[in-house]
């Protein structure tokens, strides 16, 4: 009994060694909606075994109940497990799923059929090595098939299946099924699809899924899952690239141990090999390849290890690590193509965190350079996106990245945008090239120093940056203040709100995107200002957070001083000495702050000054007792 004991231990260890070892193959399906994705992925999962008896049970259950399928087994309820999916009979979220064969293991997607849940798709999409296109065979190639099959050559998914699905509904004609395969590979070359396997498949009967169908005989190839079997993924094609690991973590346990942990993204690595730690461009040798089970005389794309070097170089989370003779660029520019995924449209200028690999910056879209339509990919003018919207713009960066273009390297060329307030994913993006101006402007050194303007003056610079409501006293109270600080012998500047769009920014309207734009501007030029040992005081609505906190970042630790001019809306309508108010409520005045777009009051400025209750002078007054308790005058 004991003898028996050992053998089905054995058998169970060495099935799971096996299995361990297994390569994994991600793929989506898409489509147009009722292509059968959902019953495809059923299908799937039950020709190969991976549906227990009690989930099998509910299923003969839930099928019966919903009786779209005749009573027969609906295969879709495996995969639909949202309600509202149910109910619609859509699908709405990402559903994943997981089986596999002898061969292979499998993670597959399935992926919204609605233009609305294009993000949806990309999502999906962002980690697959293959894509399984469902066209209905009555139907043919559609709109939604030539949009999804964009999505896919733009996240740069190398591997299609056309998986021409209810056959059966056109007695398994050879002619449909070659006609739709020659419309598609039309379509798919214009976009730069190839490799491309065209299989006549039925998801509800089962038909060259897992088994050779009789009512194909005219079809010699391979049956899905066959093919699924067999096909090259992109881990062996990234374990032929040259080394690259992102460092997510300087593991400093004592003084005798510096170590730099990280997920292999692609090459290899040995002890002994030379590296290259960028941004820095510094050069190491691979010491040790670390991990809980001891060193390793190897590393791949893949697994995650730590990597002890020769020299002490400066290396931090968010470099990478990669191999000397064949590093990855580094630039703070680049041409993308962004996936907008945010219900709040973007607003080219604002500042968003960008996150690539280990590495977060800071980063602005500059040139909003076009949208894509991707029904019919034609290319339109725009100044923002929308949800689901695709566009190519250009980025800047506050410092400068390491990064592979991402038809080369998803993970060194795709990058995520992240809101800084609300820390809300807002875009999906990939990086096509590096801006020749990154690598031709380099910032010049100057022997005047901002603190040399500064002393000579006899003051320190500063930027007093006052928000509030239109009508709140901005205007008024700033132009006091700088009459006080000319009397003092100060070195002042006033930038007025008004005054600017007269000449700097008359080419800007007061949509959100404009007004994000003429904050940018004025940031800049406040900054150029400060940098000449001027006092700044900046004067204008400045109604988003992000704006004036991209301001704030522009220049040193205290010398941004943000003056909150408080006002009510009720009084600051009831004052209305420019007649804004009276034109915003008539209608005549779109986009106007307090009426019809909104004030992200500050929440902890350095100055809080309540109009209500203090005179103009007064609160100059205040600011000035501020800058003199900050040392500024």
């Amino acid at each position: 009994m004991a003898h028996i004991s050992e053998l089905i231990e054995t058998d169970i260890e060495a099935y799971l060694e096996a299995h361990q070892h297994k390569s994994l193959l991600r793929f989506i399906t898409c489509g147009s909606v009722d292509d059968g994705k959902s019953t495809l992925i059923g299908r799937l999962l039950y020709d190969s075994k991976m549906i227990f008896e009690d989930q099998m049970a509910a299923l003969e259950a839930d099928s019966k109940k919903v009786g779209t399928q005749g009573g027969e087994i609906d295969f879709a309820l495996l995969v639909d497990g949202l309600a509202a999916e149910r109910e619609q009979g859509i699908t709405i979220d990402v559903a994943y799923r997981f089986f596999s064969t002898d061969k292979r293991k499998f993670i597959v997607a399935d992926t919204p059929g609605h233009e609305q849940y294009t993000r949806n798709m990309v999502t999906g999409a962002s980690t697959a090595d293959l894509a399984v296109i469902l066209i209905d065979a009555r139907k043919g190639v559609l709109t939604q098939t030539r949009r999804h099959s964009f999505l896919v050559a733009l996240i740069g998914i190398r591997q299609v299946v056309l998986a021409v699905n209810k056959m059966d509904l056109v007695d398994w004609s050879k002619d449909r099924f070659h006609e739709i395969v020659s419309d598609y590979l039309a379509f798919a070359d214009a976009i730069g699809l190839k490799d491309i396997t065209a299989i006549p498949i039925s998801g509800l009967n089962g038909d060259n899924i897992a088994s050779t169908s009789a009512a194909t005989p005219w079809y010699g190839g391979p049956t899905l899952m066959q093919h699924l079997e067999s096909v090259e993924i992109d881990e062996d094609r990234l374990k032929a690239r040259p080394f690259r690991m992102p460092v997510q973590w300087v593991n400093r346990p004592n003084l005798d141990f510096r170590g730099f942990c990280g997920l292999i993204a692609s090459g290899a690595v040995r002890p002994g090999d030379k590296v290259r730690a960028l941004p820095s461009g510094r050069t190491s040798t691979v010491e040790r390849i670390v991990t809980r089970d001891g060193d390793l005389a190897a590393a791949v794309a893949g697994q995650s290890v730590t990597l002890t070097l020769a020299d002490e170089i400066d290396v931090s989370r968010g470099d990478v690590l990669a191999a000397a003779a064949s590093p990855p660029e580094v630039a703070d520019q680049f041409e993308t193509t962004l996936v907008w995924m945010a219900d709040e449209e973007l607003l080219p200028g604002r500042p968003y965190w960008l996150k690539l690999g280990t590495k977060t910056v800071s980063a602005q879209v500059t040139d909003l350079k076009y949208k894509i339509n991707v029904n019919t990919l034609e290319h339109a003018a725009a100044k923002t996106l929308a949800l689901n919207e695709i566009a190519v713009c250009n980025l800047a960066l506050d410092q400068a990245i390491a990064f592979d273009p991402y038809e080369d390297d998803k993970d060194l060329g795709g990058f995520i945008l992240i809101d800084r307030m609300t820390n809300a994913t807002v875009a999906a993006g990939m990086i096509r090239f590096a801006l020749r101006r990154s690598h031709n402007i380099h910032w010049q050194a100057l022997d005047v120093t901002r603190t040399a303007r500064a002393g000579a003056k006899g003051q320190k610079p500063a930027v007093l940056w006052f928000t509030g409501l239109s009508g709140a006293g901005k205007s008024t109270i700033a132009n006091v203040l700088e009459k006080k600080l000319f009397a003092l012998g100060k070195h002042t500047y006033l930038l007025d709100g008004d005054n600017v769009r007269h000449g700097l920014n008359k080419d800007l309207g007061f949509t959100d995107a404009d007004r994000v734009e003429n904050i940018r501007r004025v940031a800049e030029v406040a900054r150029l200002m400060a940098d000449a040992g001027l006092i700044v005081i900046v004067s204008f609505i400045s109604p988003f957070k992000a704006e004036r906190d991209m301001a704030r970042s522009l220049l040193p630790p205290g010398e941004f001083f943000e003056v909150f001019v408080d006002t009510s809306l009720a009084e600051a309508e009831r004052r209305d000495v420019k007649g804004l108010y009276k034109k915003a409520r008539a209608g005549e005045l779109k986009h106007f702050t307090g009426v019809d777009s909104p004030y992200e009051a500050p929440e902890s400025p350095e100055i809080h000054l309540d109009t209500a209750v203090a005179s103009p002078e007064d609160s100059a007054d205040a600011v000035l007792t501020a800058l003199t308790e900050a040392g500024v005058i």
